[in-house]
């Protein structure tokens, strides 16, 4: 299993959202939600559709998320004015406030994640994880 690329990515994703929470559990939010608020904070009023591209979500995962943040009232959502079938997201004063608050422990996690390799490894890593992602999503568009 160990010489699975796949284990691996599964495993190490595992980590990162254990990581994740133990950091950010002050608040009851998961990886994928601080996700969409952080999205939703530097683009307001975003579609569904824009909104699952933007972090790689799919249509029902992205509902059940938004539905999950605006019961908590850390985000509204809207018919689109200009296409009703369509839902528009904006982010609330109280989603920014638990995002600024969860900024900080996030970034933590994400330290501690990388934490057992050297900086330039870290850079490596990061650039190198980043090219199979990107690879595979210019792959996507082009079929």
């Amino acid at each position: 299993m160990w010489s699975r690329p796949g284990f691996l990515i599964r495993r190490l994703h595992q980590i990162a959202d254990s990581l994740f929470f133990e950091a950010c559990r002050t608040k009851s939010i998961t990886p994928v939600q601080f996700g969409i608020l952080t999205a939703l904070s530097t683009n307001p009023w975003l579609d569904q559709k824009a909104l699952g591209r933007e972090l790689a979500l799919d249509r029902t995962t992205t509902a059940q998320v938004l539905r999950r943040l605006v019961e908590k009232g850390l985000v509204e959502v809207r018919v689109n004015p200009d296409d009703r079938r369509s839902r528009l997201s904006v982010i609330t004063k109280a989603g920014l406030n638990v995002m600024r608050g969860l900024q900080d422990s996030m970034w933590d996690s994400q330290a501690r994640l990388l934490e057992p390799l050297s900086e330039a490894d870290q850079k490596k890593f990061m650039n190198l994880a980043a090219s199979i992602v990107q690879a595979h999503e210019d792959m996507d568009r082009e079929s």
